[in-house]
């Protein structure tokens, strides 16, 4: 293990599940208690919060949960602490834990995601849904033709795949039936069977090419990853995992006719801060709040060229859990909820530790690459287990 390198050394998730009763705080502190045990810590030993986009008073089910909020109720005494959404993406808050370790500001890092959506719209009342009196900013672009949901944004990306590459709805349906493969193994999953063709080519469509099993649901949750110096490795118990390298880059932070969504620009940069390529990808988390994310990702990586990605996994088996990139292993956010993001870092290391269970990749991977993000925003986390 390396001095002034970075380690994901705890892992911790709460209940996940769809309206909730739990305050999304003690969500939260579920899941830190968890990733404290497993990591061997205490809380004492935490001198650093990251969060991801920070405690969002006029969303509160978005992001009902500040680094001040839990600060407070462990009684930490932090040197270094952050919550913010002007960053790369939901990632880049882990991203940024990795910077304050290695630059000394923190030994042990708790970065955290926790999100109440589903429960929050059974309760308008505590949890007030946004409202505006006017149009400003990008929302003046989109609101007035409806199209007030990521969905009609991330769609028009796809529609062009369709109509430059030849993309297909059968190409794309191979990401949904594979998340709720994988999730159908994933105990903690909110899917709990696997979807068939049929199923997926009979509901109902959102937003074309969508439909219903193409986009995540609202889900109540929280999600922890503990980020640790190298030079306090000698204070955890479990298998440390390496923040090999990181990237969040954009060419243009708009939604508004936008030439290519972050996950190019961002997969490209990750190569040019490591030794390794798209070849040594062992498995892969890709967001995939919506089904053509993955694609996306795909291509800007580098795995195949831009206008592949659909060819790429076309008949799902290079995808699958046996096959040649084993993507969303624990179902993803289609299959196992949205955990908007910090899930696939989750996934990642229990990947990485070989700790899957029935949907562990076979044989021993080393190297794992995490994404967030999907339209101008995009955080990777390239990951590698070393010993």
């Amino acid at each position: 293990m390396a001095r002034g390198e970075a380690y994901i050394t705890g892992v911790g998730m709460s209940e996940v599940g769809v309206r909730l009763a739990r305050h999304p705080l003690l969500l939260t502190l579920d899941a830190v208690r968890e990733a404290l045990a497993d990591a061997g810590l205490k809380p004492e030993q935490i001198d650093g919060v990251a969060t991801y986009p920070g405690k969002m008073p006029s969303f509160l089910g978005f992001s009902p949960v500040s680094s001040d909020d839990v600060i407070e109720a462990l009684g930490l005494s932090t040197r270094w602490h952050l919550g913010g959404a002007e960053m790369t993406a939901q990632l880049g808050a882990i991203s940024a834990a990795a910077m304050a370790v290695k630059a000394g500001r923190a030994r042990h890092v708790l970065c955290f995601r926790t999100v109440y959506e589903a429960a929050a719209m059974a309760n308008p009342t505590d949890y007030p849904p946004p409202r505006r009196t006017e149009l400003t900013g990008a929302s003046q672009w989109t609101a007035p033709f409806f199209a007030i949901s990521a969905a009609t944004w991330v769609a028009q990306y796809a529609t062009r795949h369709m109509a430059r590459y030849g993309m297909t709805r059968e190409q794309l349906s191979e990401v949904a039936l594979n998340a709720h493969r994988n999730a159908a193994r994933n105990p903690r999953a909110l899917v709990k069977e696997p979807l068939s063709a049929e199923k997926y080519f009979s509901a109902r469509m959102i937003s074309s090419p969508f439909c219903l099993y193409d986009c995540d649901r609202f889900t109540d949750a929280s999600t922890v990853v503990i980020v640790s110096a190298g030079e306090a490795l000698d204070e955890v118990t479990a298998t440390p995992i390496r923040i090999a390298a990181s990237a969040g880059s954009v060419e243009r932070y708009s939604w508004d006719q936008a030439e290519w969504p972050g996950s190019y620009p961002t997969g490209k940069a990750l190569w040019e801060h490591c030794d390794y390529g798209p070849e040594d990808i062992d498995v892969a988390q890709f967001y995939d709040g919506f089904a053509f994310h993955p694609i996306t990702w795909l291509e800007g990586l580098g795995v195949c060229g831009i206008g592949e990605g659909h060819r790429f996994i076309e008949g799902g088996t290079r995808i699958a859990l046996d096959g040649e990139l084993p993507l969303n292993t624990g179902g993803g956010q289609l299959g196992a909820g949205r955990l908007h993001g910090f899930g696939f870092a989750h996934e990642s290391v229990v990947q990485l530790r070989g700790e899957g269970g029935a949907r562990q990749v076979p044989g021993s991977p080393r190297v794992a690459v995490a994404t967030s993000g999907g339209g101008p925003m995009a955080a990777a986390l390239l990951l590698t287990r070393e010993s």
